[in-house]
């Protein structure tokens, strides 16, 4: 799984550059709109992403995608794991912090940084590699990584190379013109190698962003459950389905690349169903918005994919045994919401993982 932010900006690119229609069929075959969550910290699997923009690919005939969004996209966009990493005094901390706390980004990634001499080599190695779309990813990882060195460099700098594990293309003097420098092919991972005295250079003070430390990280990403484990990602991919709106068994198992009845045995091994725990998570939600915004009953109903304000009710009752009025007119006795908190926690059998 990869945090959504990865993909931040770039469907209104891809709105720009080929038109709603493509942007729909891409949302389509990824099973989830991304441009609804694409501002928020929370996880999509490799799959979701490689089938986004291979169907930007299908359907434009575009084989240069990576190329595209690479002005695009920044670290600055990768939201609190960016700000962790721009945090840093110099860019050989904020290489290292990415290296030690990419876990808090992706699953099964793995940043380097080796000094050979004067030159440095920021390599990254994807769980992407493979999959059809890969050329993409690793273009447009390649982009990021060079717009993390320039955060710390000064004007006009440029990479010594670029290397990318892809196949050399046809017209591979794009990738030259993109990145203004020598771009390798086939290499082992996609890398950017520097002179090694960058690593020591401090970010413009005008550039600072919000402090953050790895304890604020690891509280922004940890929520809602661990992804250590099959049953906490499942429960993340559910959660991406609520903030964008709409859960769905056949996407998630898509997303995450198992039959449906594994996914309902997994969850059927913890006591659940994918409908019920669902229904909690969007009760978990739920809560959330009652508490933390004055958005009426029938906005959050439609927000968290019920047909019905009724629906959404009878939902929310099951799950924490008051009505959504009676939640958040009960706000002031913290009693009501710790008895909400737990019974959610007691239905889906998973309170360490998704109740407060």
């Amino acid at each position: 799984m990869i945090s959504v932010t990865a993909l931040a900006r770039v469907p209104q690119m891809v709105r720009q550059a080929f038109g709603d229609s493509v942007l729909r069929y891409a949302n389509r075959a990824a099973m989830l709109d991304i441009e609804l969550i694409e501002d928020r910290d929370c996880f999509i699997p490799h799959m979701t992403m490689t089938d986004f923009l291979g169907e930007i690919e299908r359907r434009t005939k575009e084989r240069h995608i990576g190329l595209l969004v690479a002005p695009h996209l920044s670290f600055e966009g990768y939201g609190c794991w960016g700000d962790y990493v721009l945090s840093a005094q110099t860019l050989g901390e904020a290489i290292t912090r990415a290296a030690t706390t990419i876990g808090f980004h992706s699953c099964g990634e793995a940043i380097t940084l080796k000094v050979e001499g004067e030159t440095a080599c920021f390599a990254y190695f994807s769980a992407a590699r493979g999959s059809a779309a890969y050329p993409h990813i690793a273009t447009g990882a390649a982009a990021v990584m060079v717009n993390l060195c320039r955060s710390f460099a000064s004007p006009g700098w440029k990479p010594a190379r670029v290397e990318v594990d892809i196949a050399r293309p046809r017209d591979a003097r794009l990738f030259e013109d993109t990145f203004g420098c020598p771009v390798v092919f086939d290499a082992p991972a996609a890398a950017v190698r520097f002179h090694a005295r960058l690593l020591r250079a401090e970010r413009p003070r005008s550039q600072g962003g919000r402090t953050m430390t790895v304890d604020d990280l690891a509280r922004a990403r940890l929520e809602p459950a661990s992804r250590g484990d099959l049953i906490g990602v499942i429960t993340t991919q559910i959660w991406t389905q609520v903030l964008a709106g709409s859960v769905s068994l056949d996407g998630a198992a898509h997303a995450l690349d198992l039959s449906k009845r594994t996914l309902q045995r997994a969850l059927e091994d913890h006591g659940t169903s994918f409908r019920d725990l669902g229904n909690i998570i969007r009760a978990r939600r739920a809560t959330e918005l009652l508490r933390g915004t004055i958005a009426s009953i029938t906005d959050i109903s439609v927000e968290l994919g019920y047909s019905t304000p009724a629906n959404f009710a009878r939902a929310f009752r099951k799950a924490t045994g008051f009505a959504p009025e009676e939640f958040r007119r009960s706000l002031s006795a913290s009693s009501v919401q710790h008895q909400a908190a737990a019974r959610i926690g007691r239905e889906a059998g998973l309170s360490r993982r998704i109740s407060s």
